[in-house]
């Protein structure tokens, strides 16, 4: 094997984490958010893990088309809905559900006539500003809804959270507070709760709960690790050191010579970089581990390699396996350095990129 760059799946992590979510949810049904093929942790092994999630949230029709391929007979979300009339055949042959949030994909259902049922999620927008019918159109949105003789009876009625990861900001209770009084008079289970609001506003639970980054250990809170939550990571980035040089003080390192060597010292080169999807800005001083002790990152980030200073693990030899994040290195940490989220991370992996299950 020519690439030695390897993304860890661990199975028992996905399940534990919906475990310990649907203890969090207070009976509320699970979704599962598997879009981004699955984060990044790859779709079907995602879903096999999470066969126990009460439905799927996908983005694409593409992703409902590979679960039900897969076996997978549970609900399936669509998160956006259909994007064009025609989608709605496919979504109906799959028996995808369509979260509703524009008047036009109203008015394409009013159009349609197929009578194949089709299951509805009503999305209002409370405030998030992005996808959704203000509040002052619910009513009749749904009532419109209602009119279709192919939608289903049981229409689910959702909002998302602008900032729920921010557990003393107000503006969450004022999206809850404004979904409830919108919502009081239309029949229908209630879907509020992301990830965040699992953890930080017990109110928004409602009938059923989104959970996207906590299932993959991924933190939704700033500044704490998923692992500091309570949730453990599920996937781990690994490499092998492929060559152990030494340095002589005021050497410099890399493209453009961005680190010059404080000391004679030793320098490690690991067969990993943004052509696998390491993030090319993270900086000098971001951390790997090469047997449990801890190097640093120097000089920048290449397509192929990345270079490491071993004064802080003498024990390292050519063929160890170096951990880039996962179990022991939180990748909170890594996208702090590089300047970016968790799930930019985890969603970047390149083809040549080895999954593997654990």
């Amino acid at each position: 094997m020519s690439r030695t760059t390897v993304a860890t799946i661990h199975l028992d992590a996905l399940r534990a984490n919906l475990a310990r979510i649907r203890a969090l949810s207070a009976g509320a049904k699970v979704m599962a958010v598997v879009k981004a093929d699955g984060y990044g942790h790859g779709l079907e092994r995602v879903a096999r893990a999470l066969a126990d999630a009460d439905a799927f949230g996908v983005a694409a029709i593409a992703d409902g088309q590979r679960l039900r391929a897969a076996g997978h007979a549970q609900r399936i979300v669509v998160l956006s809905g259909p994007d064009e009339a025609n989608d709605l055949a496919e979504m109906r042959r799959l028996r995808l559900d369509a979260v509703i949030h524009h008047p036009s994909q109203i008015e394409w259902l009013e159009a349609d006539t197929d009578p194949r049922p089709l299951a509805v999620w009503l999305k209002l927008d409370t405030g998030m500003h992005r996808l959704g019918f203000a509040p002052e159109a619910a009513q009749a949105a749904h009532a419109r809804l209602r009119a279709v003789g192919s939608v289903e009876d049981e229409i689910v009625l959702m909002t998302h959270f602008a900032a729920s990861d921010e557990f003393d900001n107000g503006a969450t209770a004022a999206q809850i507070a404004r979904f409830n009084a919108v919502t009081a008079a239309l029949p229908g289970p209630r879907c509020l709760a992301n990830s965040a609001a699992i953890l930080g506003w017990p109110a928004a639970r409602g009938d059923w709960v989104r959970a996207g980054g906590l299932l993959y250990g991924l933190s939704v809170v700033a500044g704490t690790s998923g692992s500091e939550l309570g949730f453990a990571p599920a996937m781990s980035l690994s490499t092998r050191l492929i060559a152990i040089n030494p340095l002589r003080r005021g050497e410099c390192v890399g493209y453009a010579g961005t680190w010059e060597c404080p000391e004679d010292m030793t320098m490690g080169v690991i067969a990993i970089g943004y052509g696998d999807g390491y993030p090319r800005s993270a900086a000098s001083g971001t951390p790997v581990l090469i047997g449990g002790e801890r190097a640093e990152i120097i000089g920048r980030v290449s397509m192929d390699l990345i270079t490491l200073d071993l004064r802080n693990a003498p024990s390292a030899r050519i063929g160890d396996r170096v951990l880039l994040w996962g179990r022991g290195l939180a990748v909170e940490e890594i996208a702090g350095r590089a300047g970016t989220i968790s799930y930019d991370l985890t969603c970047g992996m390149t083809k040549r990129v080895l999954f593997v299950e654990d």
